[in-house]
């Protein structure tokens, strides 16, 4: 049920919260700008219905280089947590891919579940607090900025990665994550950054190192393999 539907109770609830932010929003001209925006819109809506997910029952919150967006009470959170940030991150990059030459749409994504209330000009509660103050986190920030080969940077909450990733029923493995602490206006915050693009990278050079690298550092080893290689000036 949208939350607008229910602002005559005031009641606090407990709701799974999602921020998106464009990165570098701001160095874009203006139809660089509502490109930005339409494409969030698009991409995030195809990564909501490939995982059934219905985000005609969200309460949005547009900010111009994002939303804030609270889901319905019965949403699956393991679901939403792990198979749509993935689905996410895939169709972004498959979007990035195709347009070749221009600006790459990059994205910091925060989740949080916790409690909130509706108010006349948006949820009002920890929830939307905790989740915006994780979306601006520094590591978070820094972590897109130093992977240039990333599109998607994900933090969640430290209560949504106790509760929801390190149980098993989310399909997202919690050794990808790394803790952070996030000071904002006097308070901390705890969260986890999925650190696993960087993991990847690793383990693809290892393996490039394995398939190229070493066959050939084995050949030199082996009688006559010197001659494999031919150096400048020497005798090949």
């Amino acid at each position: 049920m949208p939350l607008t539907d229910v602002h005559t109770d005031v009641r606090l609830t407990y709701r799974l919260v999602l921020a998106v932010d464009v990165e570098k929003y701001s160095a874009r001209d203006a139809r660089g700008q509502l490109r930005a925006q339409t494409d969030l819109r698009t991409i995030l809506s195809l990564a909501a219905q490939d995982v059934g997910l219905d985000r005609s029952l969200w309460y949005e919150q547009p900010s111009g280089d994002g939303e804030l967006a609270v889901l319905p009470e019965d949403v699956d959170v393991s679901l939403v947590v792990g198979d749509f940030t993935r689905r996410l991150e895939t169709i972004l990059g498959e979007f990035n891919a195709e347009r070749s030459g221009g600006r790459r749409l990059r994205l910091r994504v925060a989740l949080h579940h916790g409690t909130l209330t509706p108010g006349p000009f948006g949820p009002a509660g920890d929830a939307p607090i905790v989740v915006s103050r994780l979306l601006n986190a520094k590591p978070l920030r820094r972590l897109l900025a130093d992977q240039q080969h990333r599109d998607v940077a994900l933090i969640v909450s430290q209560t949504l990665f106790q509760d929801v990733v390190r149980t098993g029923f989310c399909s997202l493995d919690p050794r990808d994550f790394q803790a952070v602490r996030v000071n904002a206006k006097g308070v901390l915050y705890h969260g986890f950054v999925q650190r696993r693009a960087a993991e990847e990278q690793v383990v693809q050079r290892r393996a490039l190192e394995e398939d190229i690298v070493q066959p050939v550092l084995r050949a030199l080893g082996e009688p006559g393999g010197a001659n494999l290689v031919a150096l400048p000036g020497g005798r090949g």
